[in-house]
């Protein structure tokens, strides 16, 4: 792998995206090419100030801003119709990712089948509140029996996929969750990495147990139903008289 974009959609983030990015500089920085693109999803701190100022010292960064609030989602497909390079990893905002973590994705895709497009990282010792962590397991628990996506983390927010794969897949608010289902309906194998996760350091969720809960039972009998009726082709060119 010889370059990577880094995506991160941050709202309301001043105080953890400027930490954040300058660990991925301490542990990309020398090893392998890459970009940074924050995309603020129209914060309202002083988010997008902090992001200017680091831009200064930071080459490596590019900001894109949401004229309008989109979402999670919206502001990581964003992040990936900018990418420079084939493949992209995405960390959450709020810095619980640890970007070290970044090389394990790297390794295991290495070493993966080819056909595998996406590696996404399994939180084993969560640092939520005990109340998060129970409404994941189950939500978690849910989605695999009625996906069987054999992902035991869909909402950890690092993940490492290639750029082509993600753009092609169908589009819809919160579908950041359901990526490996996504990219296997595609056609495409996806693997999870066991990842580190850490405290905030600053501010606050910006989800609670029953928003996710209200939207994530009808976007989980959608996906559910775009996979019953989908139909991946082989396909094979026969006759084009062309010399390759």
């Amino acid at each position: 792998m010889t370059s990577l974009s880094i995506v991160i959609p941050v709202f309301n983030e001043s105080g953890n995206i400027a930490p954040l990015v300058r660990e991925i500089i301490q542990h990309l920085r020398g090893q392998v090419a890459f970009d940074i693109i924050c995309v603020d999803d129209r914060s309202e701190d002083d988010t997008r100030d902090v992001l200017i100022a680091l831009a200064a010292e930071v080459p490596e960064l590019r900001m894109l801003v949401h004229q309008c609030r989109c979402g999670q989602s919206a502001a990581i497909r964003t992040g990936v119709k900018y990418a420079l390079s084939p493949w992209v990893v995405t960390l959450d905002g709020d810095g619980q990712n640890d970007p070290a973590d970044i090389h394990d994705l790297i390794r295991a895709r290495a070493n993966a089948d080819p056909l595998v497009r996406l590696v996404t990282g399994w939180r084993v010792d969560r640092q939520d509140a005990a109340g998060k962590r129970w409404a994941s397991h189950w939500a978690n628990h849910i989605r695999r029996r009625l996906l069987h996506d054999d992902t035991p983390d869909t909402g950890c927010g690092i993940k490492l996929f290639n750029r082509a794969a993600f753009l092609d897949l169908p589009y819809f608010d919160h579908m950041h969750r359901y990526l490996p289902a996504l990219m296997q309906r595609a056609g495409w194998k996806t693997m999870s990495v066991p990842v580190s996760h850490r405290p905030r350091r600053t501010g606050q969720s910006k989800y609670t147990n029953l928003g996710r809960a209200l939207v994530g039972v009808r976007d989980l009998l959608g996906v559910s139903w775009l996979i019953q009726r989908s139909h991946v082709p082989i396909v094979s060119e026969i006759g084009s008289g062309r010399k390759l």
